[in-house]
């Protein structure tokens, strides 16, 4: 059995892996897939205070709490830089950290450093109401959708559960700084659907900062491929 630890993207919440955790959960492994502070559940606590340090301090707490080990961390779109943050305060906890179509920052880059269309928001918010809110993406034209999604219903669903992402957690620095997260395998899936103008995934090196070759695998899908493809990203999570 294994642990699953699924961290979801700006705007998004814990319900975007619904259709994900019941498949791993099948397979006889232990899942999590918490909402963010100012997310779901905790859409209530949503301010200009929240930020990276936020969200990766929801994530270890959790795994001390429930006292997770073996953790296969798994970190969709911005929860890159979550998840690689976490990765460097409990390194001695994570078995596996997977990149999900995601930002994969190196040791004090924020988002803009990951991500320049990021600076773009960062702009947005400053109209918003009190400079601090980032309002979702717009839906788009298919084959783009909405996060890539495109099937109606699907982005009916999609629209209950989005909340205005904090600037702050576009502004905060990653920590990376521990000597013991390189030694972490990783491995990246990458959407490859249509992509929006303006979106640049950095290469990904051929090693592994372990030394280890690289592993990428793709899925032909948008980039919210767990509302997409969800058993297709199962099997991928359960090969591991």
């Amino acid at each position: 059995m294994s642990t699953f630890l699924l961290v979801h993207g700006a705007w998004h919440s814990g319900r975007c892996w619904d259709r994900v955790v019941p498949l791993l959960e099948s397979a006889g492994h232990r899942v999590f897939a918490p909402s963010l502070t100012g997310y779901g559940d905790k859409a209530h606590l949503l301010g200009p205070e929240v930020g990276l340090d936020t969200h990766v301090e929801d994530v270890v707490e959790l795994i001390r709490e429930e006292d997770l080990t073996d953790v296969v961390l798994v970190g969709h779109s911005y929860a890159g830089l979550v998840v690689s943050s976490v990765a460097n305060d409990v390194p001695e906890r994570i078995a596996h950290l997977v990149y999900l179509d995601a930002m994969v920052p190196e040791h004090g880059e924020t988002a803009v450093d990951v991500q320049p269309m990021t600076r773009n928001l960062i702009d947005l918010a400053a109209g918003s109401d009190g400079g601090w809110r980032v309002p979702p993406l717009p839906e788009m034209p298919p084959p783009h959708g909405l996060f890539g999604v495109t099937d109606p219903a699907d982005v009916a669903w999609l629209r209950t559960m989005l909340s205005d992402q904090p600037v702050r957690c576009l502004q905060q620095p990653v920590r990376l700084d521990d000597p013991a997260v390189e030694a972490i395998p990783r491995t990246h899936i990458h959407c490859v659907g249509a992509e929006p103008e303006g979106i640049v995934r950095r290469p990904v090196p051929a090693v592994q900062p372990n030394g280890s070759p690289s592993r990428v695998w793709e899925l032909p899908t948008g980039h919210d491929c767990m509302i997409t493809m969800p058993a297709e990203l199962s099997r991928l999570l359960l090969g591991l």
